[in-house]
Protein backbone atom coordinates (compact mmCIF):
# COMPACT_ATOMS: atom_id res chain seq x y z
CA UNK A 1 0.00 0.00 0.00
CA UNK A 2 1.58 3.52 -1.09
CA UNK A 3 2.17 5.77 2.04
CA UNK A 4 -0.14 8.91 1.69
CA UNK A 5 2.07 12.17 0.46
CA UNK A 6 0.97 15.35 2.85
CA UNK A 7 0.43 18.43 0.99
CA UNK A 8 2.26 22.00 2.50
CA UNK A 9 -0.44 24.49 3.98
CA UNK A 10 0.17 28.20 4.51
CA UNK A 11 -0.66 27.75 8.03
CA UNK A 12 3.01 26.15 8.43
CA UNK A 13 4.77 29.26 7.82
CA UNK A 14 3.98 30.84 11.30
CA UNK A 15 6.07 27.84 12.36
CA UNK A 16 9.09 29.03 10.22
CA UNK A 17 8.33 26.30 7.56
CA UNK A 18 8.25 26.32 3.81
CA UNK A 19 8.39 23.85 1.58
CA UNK A 20 10.94 22.65 -1.09
CA UNK A 21 10.58 19.76 -3.47
CA UNK A 22 13.20 17.00 -3.95
CA UNK A 23 13.46 14.21 -6.02
CA UNK A 24 9.60 14.76 -6.72
CA UNK A 25 8.53 14.87 -3.31
CA UNK A 26 7.60 17.58 -1.27
CA UNK A 27 8.76 18.32 1.70
CA UNK A 28 8.90 20.95 4.92
CA UNK A 29 12.00 22.85 5.52
CA UNK A 30 13.03 25.01 8.03
CA UNK A 31 13.77 28.81 7.41
CA UNK A 32 15.73 28.81 10.66
CA UNK A 33 18.11 26.26 10.34
CA UNK A 34 17.45 24.97 6.79
CA UNK A 35 16.72 21.56 7.49
CA UNK A 36 14.90 19.43 5.60
CA UNK A 37 12.23 16.84 6.95
CA UNK A 38 10.69 14.05 6.02
CA UNK A 39 7.45 14.28 4.38
CA UNK A 40 5.51 12.14 7.03
CA UNK A 41 6.94 15.05 9.24
CA UNK A 42 4.43 17.65 7.47
CA UNK A 43 1.77 18.02 10.66
CA UNK A 44 1.32 21.15 12.40
CA UNK A 45 2.50 19.08 15.77
CA UNK A 46 5.47 18.05 14.23
CA UNK A 47 6.51 21.43 12.84
CA UNK A 48 5.45 23.41 16.21
CA UNK A 49 7.82 20.85 17.90
CA UNK A 50 10.80 21.54 16.22
CA UNK A 51 10.36 24.99 15.98
CA UNK A 52 10.46 25.11 19.70
CA UNK A 53 14.00 24.19 19.41
CA UNK A 54 14.45 28.00 18.04
CA UNK A 55 13.15 29.56 21.11
CA UNK A 56 14.45 32.76 19.66
CA UNK A 57 12.30 33.35 16.81
CA UNK A 58 9.15 32.82 18.59
CA UNK A 59 7.83 35.55 18.65
CA UNK A 60 9.04 36.67 14.96
CA UNK A 61 5.41 37.42 12.79
CA UNK A 62 4.41 35.56 9.63
CA UNK A 63 5.90 38.18 7.36
CA UNK A 64 9.05 37.90 8.70
CA UNK A 65 9.44 33.96 7.95
CA UNK A 66 7.27 35.16 4.28
CA UNK A 67 10.69 37.72 3.51
CA UNK A 68 12.87 34.59 4.81
CA UNK A 69 11.53 32.09 2.62
CA UNK A 70 11.53 34.19 -0.81
CA UNK A 71 14.76 34.81 0.58
CA UNK A 72 15.79 31.18 0.55
CA UNK A 73 13.82 30.26 -2.97
CA UNK A 74 17.10 32.26 -4.47
CA UNK A 75 19.81 30.14 -2.76
CA UNK A 76 21.45 27.60 -4.55
CA UNK A 77 20.77 24.05 -3.90
CA UNK A 78 22.55 20.88 -4.53
CA UNK A 79 20.40 17.65 -6.09
CA UNK A 80 19.28 16.85 -2.30
CA UNK A 81 18.05 20.13 -1.70
CA UNK A 82 20.54 21.20 0.50
CA UNK A 83 21.77 24.55 0.46
CA UNK A 84 25.11 25.67 -0.25
CA UNK A 85 26.35 27.68 2.69
CA UNK A 86 29.95 27.83 1.00
CA UNK A 87 31.08 29.72 -2.13
CA UNK A 88 34.39 30.39 -4.07
CA UNK A 89 35.60 32.23 -0.93
CA UNK A 90 35.63 29.07 1.15
CA UNK A 91 37.18 27.18 -1.91
CA UNK A 92 39.57 29.77 -2.56
CA UNK A 93 40.78 29.66 1.18
CA UNK A 94 41.36 25.86 0.88
CA UNK A 95 43.58 26.05 -1.57
CA UNK A 96 45.66 28.38 -0.28
CA UNK A 97 45.96 26.40 3.08
CA UNK A 98 46.93 23.62 0.68
CA UNK A 99 49.37 25.40 -0.78
CA UNK A 100 50.83 26.52 2.39
CA UNK A 101 51.04 22.75 3.59
CA UNK A 102 52.74 22.12 0.70
CA UNK A 103 55.24 24.62 0.79
CA UNK A 104 56.05 23.94 4.84
CA UNK A 105 56.07 20.17 3.70
CA UNK A 106 54.08 18.96 6.02
CA UNK A 107 51.34 16.00 5.98
CA UNK A 108 48.19 16.78 4.58
CA UNK A 109 46.24 15.62 7.49
CA UNK A 110 47.54 18.81 9.39
CA UNK A 111 44.68 21.07 7.75
CA UNK A 112 41.71 19.32 9.90
CA UNK A 113 43.75 18.71 12.52
CA UNK A 114 45.56 21.33 13.34
CA UNK A 115 45.47 25.00 11.02
CA UNK A 116 41.62 24.75 10.69
CA UNK A 117 40.89 24.03 14.92
CA UNK A 118 43.52 26.95 15.80
CA UNK A 119 42.00 29.06 12.91
CA UNK A 120 38.70 28.85 14.59
CA UNK A 121 39.77 29.55 17.82
CA UNK A 122 42.06 32.46 16.37
CA UNK A 123 38.55 33.88 15.18
CA UNK A 124 36.23 33.08 18.02
CA UNK A 125 38.73 34.51 20.91
CA UNK A 126 40.01 37.86 18.86
CA UNK A 127 36.45 38.33 16.65
CA UNK A 128 33.88 36.56 19.15
CA UNK A 129 30.32 36.90 17.81
CA UNK A 130 30.22 33.19 16.54
CA UNK A 131 32.06 34.30 13.52
CA UNK A 132 34.36 31.24 13.40
CA UNK A 133 31.22 29.04 12.10
CA UNK A 134 32.31 31.03 8.70
CA UNK A 135 35.25 28.53 8.52
CA UNK A 136 33.59 25.39 8.71
CA UNK A 137 32.97 25.61 5.42
CA UNK A 138 36.40 25.47 4.34
CA UNK A 139 37.35 22.23 2.86
CA UNK A 140 40.48 20.69 4.62
CA UNK A 141 40.16 16.69 4.98
CA UNK A 142 43.10 14.66 4.11
CA UNK A 143 41.81 13.99 0.89
CA UNK A 144 40.87 17.15 -0.32
CA UNK A 145 44.01 19.00 0.33
CA UNK A 146 45.73 15.96 -1.60
CA UNK A 147 42.80 17.38 -4.84
CA UNK A 148 43.98 21.15 -4.23
CA UNK A 149 47.71 20.16 -4.59
CA UNK A 150 47.17 17.85 -7.39
CA UNK A 151 45.50 20.65 -9.30
CA UNK A 152 47.80 23.59 -8.16
CA UNK A 153 50.68 20.95 -9.46
CA UNK A 154 49.17 20.81 -12.74
CA UNK A 155 48.53 24.30 -13.32
CA UNK A 156 52.12 25.50 -12.54
CA UNK A 157 53.43 22.92 -14.97
CA UNK A 158 50.91 23.97 -17.45
CA UNK A 159 52.36 27.48 -16.65
CA UNK A 160 55.71 26.50 -17.11
CA UNK A 161 54.98 24.08 -20.27
CA UNK A 162 54.12 27.10 -21.97
CA UNK A 163 56.44 29.77 -20.92
CA UNK A 164 59.05 27.33 -22.21
CA UNK A 165 57.23 26.47 -25.65
CA UNK A 166 57.18 31.05 -25.40
CA UNK A 167 60.99 31.35 -24.38
CA UNK A 168 63.10 33.16 -26.04
CA UNK A 169 65.04 31.55 -29.50
CA UNK A 170 62.93 28.22 -28.13
CA UNK A 171 66.40 27.85 -25.86
CA UNK A 172 66.16 26.00 -22.56
CA UNK A 173 68.97 24.04 -20.32
CA UNK A 174 68.72 21.34 -17.83
CA UNK A 175 70.09 20.11 -14.71
CA UNK A 176 68.93 16.65 -13.55
CA UNK A 177 70.25 14.36 -10.68
CA UNK A 178 69.03 10.99 -8.84
CA UNK A 179 68.45 9.91 -5.50
CA UNK A 180 67.09 7.38 -3.30
CA UNK A 181 64.26 8.34 -1.22
CA UNK A 182 63.31 7.02 2.54
CA UNK A 183 61.41 4.22 0.72
CA UNK A 184 63.84 3.05 -1.74
CA UNK A 185 62.65 4.31 -4.26
CA UNK A 186 65.03 6.08 -6.99
CA UNK A 187 63.59 9.64 -7.61
CA UNK A 188 64.40 11.68 -10.72
CA UNK A 189 64.27 15.51 -10.38
CA UNK A 190 64.75 17.84 -13.71
CA UNK A 191 64.65 21.69 -13.33
CA UNK A 192 64.81 24.13 -15.97
CA UNK A 193 66.36 27.37 -17.26
CA UNK A 194 64.80 29.62 -19.95
CA UNK A 195 64.38 33.39 -20.84
CA UNK A 196 60.66 34.16 -20.85
CA UNK A 197 59.43 38.15 -20.69
CA UNK A 198 62.90 39.54 -20.69
CA UNK A 199 64.27 37.41 -17.61
CA UNK A 200 65.57 34.30 -17.48
CA UNK A 201 63.81 31.66 -14.99
CA UNK A 202 65.10 28.53 -13.21
CA UNK A 203 61.97 26.42 -12.78
CA UNK A 204 60.66 23.01 -11.42
CA UNK A 205 59.89 20.73 -14.61
CA UNK A 206 59.25 17.21 -12.98
CA UNK A 207 59.79 14.51 -10.56
CA UNK A 208 59.34 10.48 -11.47
CA UNK A 209 60.48 7.48 -9.72
CA UNK A 210 62.85 5.36 -11.62
CA UNK A 211 61.21 2.00 -10.64
CA UNK A 212 63.43 -0.37 -11.70
CA UNK A 213 67.29 0.28 -12.97
CA UNK A 214 68.76 3.76 -13.00
CA UNK A 215 71.15 3.62 -16.19
CA UNK A 216 71.17 6.79 -18.70
CA UNK A 217 68.73 5.16 -20.73
CA UNK A 218 65.88 4.98 -17.90
CA UNK A 219 66.96 8.65 -17.27
CA UNK A 220 66.82 9.50 -20.97
CA UNK A 221 63.10 7.81 -21.57
CA UNK A 222 61.84 9.76 -18.42
CA UNK A 223 62.91 13.16 -20.05
CA UNK A 224 61.68 12.31 -23.35
CA UNK A 225 58.97 10.86 -22.38
CA UNK A 226 58.04 14.29 -20.25
CA UNK A 227 59.19 16.37 -23.35
CA UNK A 228 57.06 14.30 -25.63
CA UNK A 229 53.73 14.50 -24.11
CA UNK A 230 54.17 18.22 -23.36
CA UNK A 231 55.47 19.21 -26.80
CA UNK A 232 58.95 20.00 -26.11
CA UNK A 233 61.71 19.22 -28.60
CA UNK A 234 65.25 17.98 -27.46
CA UNK A 235 66.07 20.59 -30.17
CA UNK A 236 65.33 23.67 -28.08
CA UNK A 237 68.05 22.01 -25.14
CA UNK A 238 71.24 24.17 -25.28
CA UNK A 239 72.42 22.54 -21.89
CA UNK A 240 72.34 19.64 -19.46
CA UNK A 241 74.37 19.60 -16.35
CA UNK A 242 74.37 16.38 -13.68
CA UNK A 243 76.99 14.92 -11.36
CA UNK A 244 80.01 12.69 -12.20
CA UNK A 245 78.20 9.32 -11.71
CA UNK A 246 78.33 6.80 -14.36
CA UNK A 247 74.75 6.27 -15.34
CA UNK A 248 75.49 10.06 -16.15
CA UNK A 249 78.71 11.05 -17.55
CA UNK A 250 79.09 7.37 -19.36
CA UNK A 251 81.33 7.55 -22.38
CA UNK A 252 78.69 4.96 -24.30
CA UNK A 253 75.84 4.67 -22.31
CA UNK A 254 75.66 7.66 -20.21
CA UNK A 255 72.73 10.18 -20.08
CA UNK A 256 74.97 13.07 -21.57
CA UNK A 257 76.37 10.56 -24.37
CA UNK A 258 72.90 10.04 -25.36
CA UNK A 259 71.65 13.47 -25.38
CA UNK A 260 74.71 14.67 -27.86
CA UNK A 261 73.07 12.30 -29.82
CA UNK A 262 70.09 13.54 -29.96
CA UNK A 263 71.70 16.92 -30.11
CA UNK A 264 75.40 17.44 -30.98
CA UNK A 265 74.77 21.38 -30.12
CA UNK A 266 73.76 20.67 -26.64
CA UNK A 267 76.04 21.89 -24.27
CA UNK A 268 77.01 19.05 -21.20
CA UNK A 269 78.53 20.03 -18.06
CA UNK A 270 79.57 18.22 -15.25
CA UNK A 271 78.66 19.89 -11.95
CA UNK A 272 81.23 22.04 -10.92
CA UNK A 273 80.60 21.78 -7.37
CA UNK A 274 80.67 17.82 -7.45
CA UNK A 275 83.91 18.20 -9.73
CA UNK A 276 85.05 20.14 -6.33
CA UNK A 277 85.45 17.25 -4.26
CA UNK A 278 87.44 15.23 -5.97
CA UNK A 279 89.63 17.95 -5.80
CA UNK A 280 89.57 17.69 -2.19
CA UNK A 281 90.51 14.48 -2.24
CA UNK A 282 94.36 14.95 -3.37
CA UNK A 283 95.77 15.04 -0.08
CA UNK A 284 99.14 13.27 0.22
CA UNK A 285 99.44 10.15 1.67
CA UNK A 286 100.55 11.51 4.84
CA UNK A 287 97.99 13.95 5.50
CA UNK A 288 95.10 11.73 4.21
CA UNK A 289 95.87 9.50 7.41
CA UNK A 290 95.90 12.26 9.41
CA UNK A 291 92.22 12.94 8.02
CA UNK A 292 91.31 9.45 8.77
CA UNK A 293 92.67 9.72 12.58
CA UNK A 294 90.65 12.47 12.99
CA UNK A 295 87.49 10.91 11.34
CA UNK A 296 88.20 8.01 13.98
CA UNK A 297 88.66 10.14 16.82
CA UNK A 298 85.27 11.92 16.07
CA UNK A 299 83.99 8.36 15.42
CA UNK A 300 84.69 7.15 19.14
CA UNK A 301 83.93 10.37 20.54
CA UNK A 302 80.03 9.87 19.32
CA UNK A 303 80.15 5.90 18.87
CA UNK A 304 77.62 6.01 21.74
CA UNK A 305 75.00 8.13 23.97
CA UNK A 306 77.12 7.55 26.82
CA UNK A 307 80.49 8.99 25.78
CA UNK A 308 78.09 12.05 23.86
CA UNK A 309 76.95 12.95 26.63
CA UNK A 310 80.18 13.10 29.28
CA UNK A 311 82.24 14.92 26.07
CA UNK A 312 78.97 17.29 25.93
CA UNK A 313 79.42 17.86 29.77
CA UNK A 314 83.00 17.76 29.32
CA UNK A 315 82.44 20.77 26.88
CA UNK A 316 80.17 22.77 29.10
CA UNK A 317 82.81 22.74 32.07
CA UNK A 318 85.46 23.80 29.99
CA UNK A 319 83.24 26.67 28.54
CA UNK A 320 83.45 26.07 25.11
CA UNK A 321 81.61 27.15 22.04
CA UNK A 322 80.54 24.21 20.82
CA UNK A 323 79.79 20.83 22.84
CA UNK A 324 79.17 18.65 20.10
CA UNK A 325 81.77 16.98 17.46
CA UNK A 326 80.54 16.61 13.41
CA UNK A 327 80.16 13.54 11.69
CA UNK A 328 82.11 13.24 8.41
CA UNK A 329 80.28 11.83 5.32
CA UNK A 330 81.28 11.88 1.63
CA UNK A 331 78.17 12.56 0.48
CA UNK A 332 77.86 15.93 1.79
CA UNK A 333 80.08 19.16 -0.26
CA UNK A 334 80.84 20.88 3.12
CA UNK A 335 81.68 17.82 5.47
CA UNK A 336 85.70 17.87 5.75
CA UNK A 337 85.89 21.76 6.28
CA UNK A 338 83.23 21.32 9.17
CA UNK A 339 84.40 18.61 10.31
CA UNK A 340 87.96 19.62 10.53
CA UNK A 341 87.42 23.05 11.85
CA UNK A 342 85.28 21.92 14.65
CA UNK A 343 87.62 19.00 16.15
CA UNK A 344 90.10 22.49 15.34
CA UNK A 345 88.63 24.18 17.88
CA UNK A 346 87.54 21.49 20.14
CA UNK A 347 91.13 20.06 20.14
CA UNK A 348 91.79 20.38 23.93
CA UNK A 349 88.42 19.01 24.94
CA UNK A 350 88.69 15.90 22.86
CA UNK A 351 92.60 15.51 24.39
CA UNK A 352 90.95 16.05 27.98
CA UNK A 353 88.36 12.99 26.83
CA UNK A 354 90.85 11.02 25.92
CA UNK A 355 92.68 11.44 28.68
CA UNK A 356 89.80 10.27 30.67
CA UNK A 357 88.43 7.23 28.66
CA UNK A 358 92.26 6.05 28.87
CA UNK A 359 92.81 5.83 24.97
CA UNK A 360 96.21 6.26 24.69
CA UNK A 361 96.71 5.20 21.69
CA UNK A 362 94.37 8.19 19.94
CA UNK A 363 96.10 10.28 23.04
CA UNK A 364 99.42 9.51 21.78
CA UNK A 365 98.13 10.99 18.03
CA UNK A 366 96.86 14.20 19.58
CA UNK A 367 99.14 15.20 21.41
CA UNK A 368 101.59 15.23 18.82
CA UNK A 369 102.65 18.53 17.84
CA UNK A 370 103.42 17.67 14.26
CA UNK A 371 99.56 16.04 14.28
CA UNK A 372 98.29 18.88 15.28
CA UNK A 373 99.95 21.41 12.54
CA UNK A 374 98.82 18.75 9.84
CA UNK A 375 95.12 19.21 11.49
CA UNK A 376 95.39 22.94 11.24
CA UNK A 377 96.31 22.80 7.63
CA UNK A 378 93.93 20.88 6.70
CA UNK A 379 90.74 22.81 8.65
CA UNK A 380 92.37 25.91 6.64
CA UNK A 381 92.55 24.60 3.38
CA UNK A 382 89.22 22.71 3.24
CA UNK A 383 87.62 26.01 5.10
CA UNK A 384 89.22 27.55 1.94
CA UNK A 385 87.73 24.49 -0.47
CA UNK A 386 84.34 25.48 1.09
CA UNK A 387 84.52 29.21 0.67
CA UNK A 388 84.52 28.00 -3.02
CA UNK A 389 82.02 25.69 -2.88
CA UNK A 390 79.57 28.41 -1.40
CA UNK A 391 80.39 31.09 -4.38
CA UNK A 392 79.37 28.16 -6.79
CA UNK A 393 76.08 27.09 -5.27
CA UNK A 394 72.60 29.21 -5.52
CA UNK A 395 70.00 30.15 -8.30
CA UNK A 396 71.12 31.96 -11.06
CA UNK A 397 74.84 31.08 -11.13
CA UNK A 398 76.25 31.05 -14.59
CA UNK A 399 79.75 29.65 -16.47
CA UNK A 400 81.15 33.14 -16.03
CA UNK A 401 80.75 33.39 -12.55
CA UNK A 402 82.42 29.81 -12.18
CA UNK A 403 85.17 30.81 -14.66
CA UNK A 404 85.63 33.73 -12.59
CA UNK A 405 85.40 32.28 -9.06
CA UNK A 406 88.10 29.14 -10.21
CA UNK A 407 90.70 32.10 -11.66
CA UNK A 408 90.80 33.60 -8.42
CA UNK A 409 91.30 30.56 -6.35
CA UNK A 410 93.72 29.01 -8.95
CA UNK A 411 95.49 32.44 -8.69
CA UNK A 412 95.24 32.33 -4.74
CA UNK A 413 96.94 28.73 -4.83
CA UNK A 414 99.67 29.76 -6.14
CA UNK A 415 100.15 32.57 -4.43
CA UNK A 416 99.94 30.52 -1.39
CA UNK A 417 102.28 27.74 -2.69
CA UNK A 418 105.31 30.45 -3.49
CA UNK A 419 104.59 31.82 0.01
CA UNK A 420 105.13 28.39 1.79
CA UNK A 421 108.70 28.50 -0.42
CA UNK A 422 109.51 31.38 1.60
CA UNK A 423 108.16 30.43 4.92
CA UNK A 424 105.34 32.00 4.83
CA UNK A 425 102.25 30.81 6.39
CA UNK A 426 100.10 33.58 7.71
CA UNK A 427 97.68 33.08 5.23
CA UNK A 428 96.75 29.79 6.74
CA UNK A 429 94.96 31.63 9.82
CA UNK A 430 94.75 28.21 12.31
CA UNK A 431 98.51 27.13 11.36
CA UNK A 432 100.15 30.48 12.08
CA UNK A 433 98.41 30.17 15.42
CA UNK A 434 100.04 26.77 16.09
CA UNK A 435 102.87 27.62 14.92
CA UNK A 436 103.20 30.39 17.52
CA UNK A 437 102.44 28.46 19.82
CA UNK A 438 104.50 25.12 19.25
CA UNK A 439 107.58 26.42 18.17
CA UNK A 440 110.10 29.06 19.49
CA UNK A 441 111.79 29.95 16.46
CA UNK A 442 108.67 29.89 14.64
CA UNK A 443 110.04 27.49 11.71
CA UNK A 444 107.70 24.89 10.18
CA UNK A 445 109.10 21.24 10.05
CA UNK A 446 110.28 20.44 6.34
CA UNK A 447 108.25 17.85 5.81
CA UNK A 448 105.09 20.08 6.48
CA UNK A 449 106.56 22.73 3.89
CA UNK A 450 106.54 19.60 1.38
CA UNK A 451 103.15 18.18 2.55
CA UNK A 452 102.06 21.78 2.15
CA UNK A 453 103.60 22.32 -1.33
CA UNK A 454 102.69 19.05 -2.28
CA UNK A 455 99.14 19.83 -1.82
CA UNK A 456 98.68 22.73 -3.43
CA UNK A 457 100.35 21.52 -6.67
CA UNK A 458 98.16 19.09 -6.88
CA UNK A 459 95.07 21.33 -6.56
CA UNK A 460 96.44 23.11 -9.48
CA UNK A 461 96.64 20.73 -11.41
CA UNK A 462 93.26 19.37 -10.63
CA UNK A 463 91.05 22.32 -10.44
CA UNK A 464 93.06 23.67 -14.13
CA UNK A 465 90.79 20.03 -15.51
CA UNK A 466 87.59 22.00 -14.86
CA UNK A 467 87.28 24.88 -17.20
CA UNK A 468 84.74 24.18 -19.52
CA UNK A 469 85.32 24.21 -22.97
CA UNK A 470 83.96 27.72 -24.43
CA UNK A 471 85.92 30.50 -26.88
CA UNK A 472 87.13 32.93 -25.52
CA UNK A 473 85.64 35.45 -27.72
CA UNK A 474 82.20 34.24 -26.01
CA UNK A 475 82.97 34.98 -22.89
CA UNK A 476 84.69 38.85 -23.10
CA UNK A 477 81.19 39.03 -25.01
CA UNK A 478 79.10 37.82 -22.27
CA UNK A 479 81.32 40.02 -19.88
CA UNK A 480 81.39 43.31 -21.63
CA UNK A 481 80.07 43.53 -25.27
CA UNK A 482 80.94 47.32 -25.28
CA UNK A 483 84.78 46.09 -24.59
CA UNK A 484 85.18 43.61 -27.04
CA UNK A 485 86.51 44.30 -30.68
CA UNK A 486 84.40 43.87 -33.26
CA UNK A 487 86.89 41.90 -35.04
CA UNK A 488 86.77 39.26 -32.71
CA UNK A 489 83.21 38.11 -33.60
CA UNK A 490 81.81 36.36 -36.54
CA UNK A 491 81.19 38.78 -39.76
CA UNK A 492 76.94 37.99 -39.71
CA UNK A 493 76.77 39.33 -35.71
CA UNK A 494 79.43 42.68 -36.41
CA UNK A 495 77.02 44.86 -37.42
CA UNK A 496 74.80 44.28 -34.80
CA UNK A 497 77.24 44.48 -32.25
CA UNK A 498 78.47 48.10 -33.72
CA UNK A 499 74.55 48.98 -33.21
CA UNK A 500 74.63 47.87 -29.79
CA UNK A 501 77.96 49.38 -28.85
CA UNK A 502 76.76 52.65 -29.74
CA UNK A 503 73.19 52.14 -28.16
CA UNK A 504 73.57 54.72 -24.83
CA UNK A 505 70.50 53.10 -23.32
CA UNK A 506 72.17 49.55 -23.49
CA UNK A 507 75.25 50.96 -22.13
CA UNK A 508 73.35 52.71 -19.30
CA UNK A 509 71.04 49.01 -18.39
CA UNK A 510 74.61 47.25 -18.85
CA UNK A 511 75.91 49.23 -15.58
CA UNK A 512 72.94 49.11 -13.50
CA UNK A 513 71.62 45.36 -14.32
CA UNK A 514 72.96 42.09 -14.00
CA UNK A 515 74.40 40.07 -17.12
CA UNK A 516 71.59 37.72 -16.97
CA UNK A 517 68.80 40.56 -17.19
CA UNK A 518 70.98 42.39 -19.26
CA UNK A 519 71.06 39.66 -22.35
CA UNK A 520 67.30 38.73 -21.86
CA UNK A 521 66.20 42.15 -22.46
CA UNK A 522 68.56 42.62 -25.59
CA UNK A 523 66.56 39.39 -26.96
CA UNK A 524 64.61 41.95 -28.50
CA UNK A 525 66.66 44.67 -30.30
CA UNK A 526 69.56 42.76 -30.55
CA UNK A 527 68.50 38.91 -31.24
CA UNK A 528 71.63 37.72 -32.96
CA UNK A 529 74.27 38.64 -30.52
CA UNK A 530 72.25 38.13 -26.98
CA UNK A 531 71.16 34.23 -28.40
CA UNK A 532 75.03 33.81 -28.80
CA UNK A 533 75.33 35.16 -25.22
CA UNK A 534 71.98 33.32 -24.21
CA UNK A 535 74.01 30.06 -25.23
CA UNK A 536 76.53 30.95 -22.86
CA UNK A 537 74.32 31.65 -19.58
CA UNK A 538 71.45 29.62 -20.09
CA UNK A 539 73.45 26.10 -19.39
CA UNK A 540 73.73 25.02 -15.47
CA UNK A 541 76.93 24.79 -13.78
CA UNK A 542 76.02 22.82 -10.74
CA UNK A 543 73.27 20.39 -9.57
CA UNK A 544 72.59 22.78 -6.79
CA UNK A 545 68.92 23.24 -7.40
CA UNK A 546 68.65 19.52 -7.30
CA UNK A 547 70.32 19.03 -4.00
CA UNK A 548 68.06 21.66 -2.36
CA UNK A 549 65.13 19.50 -4.22
CA UNK A 550 66.27 16.31 -2.61
CA UNK A 551 66.80 18.26 1.02
CA UNK A 552 63.16 18.94 0.66
CA UNK A 553 62.02 15.40 -0.14
CA UNK A 554 63.81 14.31 2.83
CA UNK A 555 61.20 16.33 4.64
CA UNK A 556 58.01 15.23 3.05
CA UNK A 557 58.43 11.88 2.45
CA UNK A 558 59.16 10.08 5.78
CA UNK A 559 58.94 6.74 6.96
CA UNK A 560 55.72 7.66 8.01
CA UNK A 561 54.80 9.09 4.58
CA UNK A 562 56.62 6.73 2.80
CA UNK A 563 54.01 5.58 0.18
CA UNK A 564 53.37 9.36 -0.90
CA UNK A 565 53.31 10.15 -4.60
CA UNK A 566 55.80 13.43 -3.96
CA UNK A 567 55.29 15.08 -7.42
CA UNK A 568 52.76 17.25 -7.51
CA UNK A 569 53.96 18.05 -3.13
CA UNK A 570 57.17 18.96 -4.80
CA UNK A 571 56.01 21.40 -7.63
CA UNK A 572 54.09 23.39 -5.21
CA UNK A 573 56.62 23.38 -2.30
CA UNK A 574 59.63 24.15 -4.82
CA UNK A 575 58.08 26.11 -8.00
CA UNK A 576 58.47 29.97 -8.46
CA UNK A 577 55.67 29.86 -10.66
CA UNK A 578 52.58 30.67 -8.61
CA UNK A 579 49.64 28.73 -9.41
CA UNK A 580 46.24 30.82 -10.20
CA UNK A 581 44.29 29.86 -7.11
CA UNK A 582 40.95 31.91 -8.12
CA UNK A 583 40.89 30.35 -11.65
CA UNK A 584 41.01 27.05 -9.99
CA UNK A 585 38.77 27.57 -7.11
CA UNK A 586 36.38 29.60 -9.70
CA UNK A 587 35.52 26.00 -11.44
CA UNK A 588 35.47 24.02 -8.29
CA UNK A 589 32.07 23.49 -6.40
CA UNK A 590 32.10 23.87 -3.09
CA UNK A 591 31.49 20.91 -1.28
CA UNK A 592 30.19 21.18 2.60
CA UNK A 593 30.88 17.46 3.21
CA UNK A 594 34.87 17.49 3.07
Amino acid sequence: MACKKRKYESTYLQFGFSSIIVNGEEKPQCLVCLKILSNDSMKSCKLKQHFKTHPQYSDKRVDFFERSARSVRTMKMDKTGSIFTTNSKTVEASYVVALEIAKQKKPHTVGETLVKPCAMKMVEIVLGNGLEKKLVAVSLSDNTVQRRISDMSVNVKNQVVSEIKAAKFGLLSIQLDESTDVSSCAQLLVFVRYVFDNVIKEEFLFCSPLETTTKGSDILAKVTSFFDSNGISWDTVCGSCTDGAPAMLGNKSGFQASVKKLNSKIKVTHCMIHRQAPASKTLPNSLGVVLKQIIKIVNFVKSSALNSRLFKQLGANMDSNHQMLLYHTNVRWLSKGNVTDRFFELRAEVKSFLELQNKNELLAVIKNPHWIMQLAYLADIFEQLNKLNLKLQGSQTTIIQFIDSLNAFLGKLQNWKRKVQLNNFAMFERLSSVIDNCTNDKTVPKTIKNEITEHLTSLLVEFKTYFPDIKAQDLDLVRNPFRIAVTKVPDRFQDELIDLQNDSKSKELFEETSQCDFWATMSGPFPNIAERALRVLLPFVSTYLCETGFSAMLQMKTKYRNRLDIEDDMRCALSKTAPRIKMLAENVQAQVSH
